[in-house]
């Protein structure tokens, strides 16, 4: 679909956007003799009243808890709060059993960390333990 609304000169010049999409979203004609903001025909739309398309979006539900995790159904779009890494990952846990999606959180990238976090500390506990061992044998 191409965008129905873009910068005035965006093809002509490459700080206002040819070959760079970013750059190319709209800014008001500001010009004496601008045909854009003179809105005359043949050239491209002014951005106006009336355009606005509506937004059917649902609010997500923001948890902090395992609590909150229990009240939730299948297809509602859930934000995680401001936890802690160690709620954060029992939260993740139980979403992954029920199935649930975060919006602003990728549970297997959580899970993978904490996996991988559990290992160091049983490989640092492991040499830990191998350490006071020389040092009772050499006693």
């Amino acid at each position: 679909m191409k965008k129905k609304f873009i910068r005035r000169d965006w093809a002509r010049f490459s700080k206002l956007g040819k070959k760079r999409k970013k750059k190319q979203v709209w800014r008001r004609a500001k010009g004496r003799d601008n045909k854009i903001r003179e809105k005359r025909k043949g050239y491209p739309i002014k951005v106006m009243i009336g355009f606005k398309q509506k937004k059917n979006e649902v609010n997500p539900i923001t948890i902090s808890s395992l609590k909150g995790l229990e009240m939730i159904k299948k297809g509602e779009k859930i934000v995680i709060g401001r936890v802690g890494m160690k709620k954060r990952i029992e939260i993740a846990k139980k979403a992954k059993e029920k199935g649930l999606v975060f919006v602003n959180m990728n549970i297997n990238k959580i899970l993978k960390k904490a996996e991988k976090k559990n290992k160091e500390k049983e490989k640092n506990k492991q040499q830990i333990s191998e350490i006071k061992k020389g040092k009772e044998k050499k006693k």
